[in-house]
């Protein structure tokens, strides 16, 4: 089975301050969602100007990728018992069942194999009883 975890990097908190300049039509549109952030308007250029600060990591920043790895590690190695892989710091395994169950990722995209699909099942259940709150995980086969 193969999963992608949508908005993955939503789930990582941002461990430094980092600060996003939104312009012109983004900025308007976060306006409409959440009027509240008029306060923040300021106009640079004849363009609306909001700064935000994250509080998640943001995909395209540098540091979202490794603390999405580091919140999945986390979940699947402390939390469900996974064995990271010492080769290979994206595959984890677990012995589940007598047989083994690896998961192998690439950052938001997850392969989960094993020979009893009712694990793969269970493992897909964890996995989007965590990942999928917000939009539940898209699977492929």
């Amino acid at each position: 089975m193969v999963v992608d975890i949508p908005g993955a990097f939503m789930h990582a908190d941002i461990d430094e301050t980092i600060h996003v300049k939104l312009v012109g039509d983004i900025a308007e549109l976060l306006l409409r969602v959440d009027p509240s952030y008029r306060k923040y308007v300021t106009y640079e250029r004849g363009k609306m100007v909001i700064y935000t600060e994250l509080d998640k990591a943001l995909y395209g920043t540098l540091q979202a990728a490794l603390l999405f790895w580091e919140n999945l590690v986390e979940f699947l190695v402390t939390k469900h018992g996974f064995v990271m892989n010492p080769y290979d710091k994206c595959v984890v395994n677990k012995t589940i069942n007598g047989k083994q169950c690896t998961i192998g990722w690439h950052v938001d995209d997850l392969k989960i194999s094993h020979v009893e699909n009712d694990v793969i099942e269970g493992v897909y259940d964890l996995l989007n009883e965590n990942y999928g709150k917000e939009s539940p995980l898209t699977v492929s086969r």
